[in-house]
């Protein structure tokens, strides 16, 4: 007589990616409190009344609010440094660049708030991310800069200072997300979405493409010789708002 078959258990995966889930948008809840309060003024119940949930389920998968604000920063940080896959020695070196630009610029838009963490951070002298800062960012660093030091070399770009072109890159998009009132107000524009957020993040890249010597790239358009040389089209542009309240500023003639 044959044995029954045991009985089977549970799938794990699908235990794990409920897990998963949960910590997402615990840490989603967390970057919105974070960006608001900052690390001092937040409070792991106003994290709870945000993801929905009740206090005692946060603390199931962070123990700690120092915790949990680690992850919201080395989820920011983990997202940020992936986008760096299409910098390789075989890439093309402006749809490599381009791409890093434009997704730096998507996640901008849709992680603000982890951005506005991470930056209140930084102000802070990182001392929740030294650690991570002089070890994993430092070594992806320096293994991109060998690649476009590699592109430099070979005549595919012009010459730049690569761990410099980082800190512009992150510069020109993270302002987007960390000082969105300020962008909103000297536009004015309520929101930045759709076109305006276009309009950006074409500036953005033709500005790094064209700093990297690869300008006839940058808008992903075919180059103009209208003028004897490679060209590409300027957007338009409002003039500048003239600033109220302040002292008059003199004209030349």
């Amino acid at each position: 007589m044959a044995a029954a078959p045991a009985p089977t258990a549970a799938p794990a995966p699908a235990a794990g990616r409920i897990r998963q889930a949960n910590e997402a948008a615990i840490v989603r809840a967390a970057e919105t409190v974070f960006a608001r309060d900052g690390f001092r003024g937040a409070s792991m119940a106003e994290i709870a009344a945000q993801a929905g949930v009740a206090k005692a389920n946060i603390h199931y998968y962070f123990r700690t609010k120092q915790q949990l604000y680690r992850a919201v920063l080395e989820g920011m940080l983990r997202d940020w440094l992936a986008e760096t896959d299409g910098i390789r020695a075989d890439a093309d070196p402006a749809q490599a660049l381009g791409a890093y630009v434009r997704a730096k610029m998507a996640l901008a838009q849709t992680r603000p708030e982890a951005s506005r963490v991470f930056a209140g951070e930084m102000l802070r002298g990182a001392p929740e991310m030294q650690d991570i800062l002089r070890g994993e960012l430092r070594e992806l660093v320096a293994r991109k800069s060998a690649v476009i030091e590699g592109w430099i070399a070979q005549g595919r770009m012009a010459p730049v200072d690569p761990p410099h072109l980082f800190f512009t890159i992150w510069a020109a998009t993270q302002t987007y997300a960390d000082f969105a009132p300020q962008v909103r107000a000297v536009l004015g524009a309520r929101s930045l979405r759709g076109a305006p957020w276009q309009r950006a993040t074409e500036h953005v890249v033709g500005l790094v493409l064209r700093g990297c010597g690869l300008g006839a790239l940058a808008a992903g358009t075919a180059p103009s010789r209208a003028a004897g040389g490679l060209r590409t089209p300027a957007a338009p542009h409002p003039s500048p708002p003239r600033l109220r309240g302040g002292s008059k500023t003199s004209r030349r003639g």
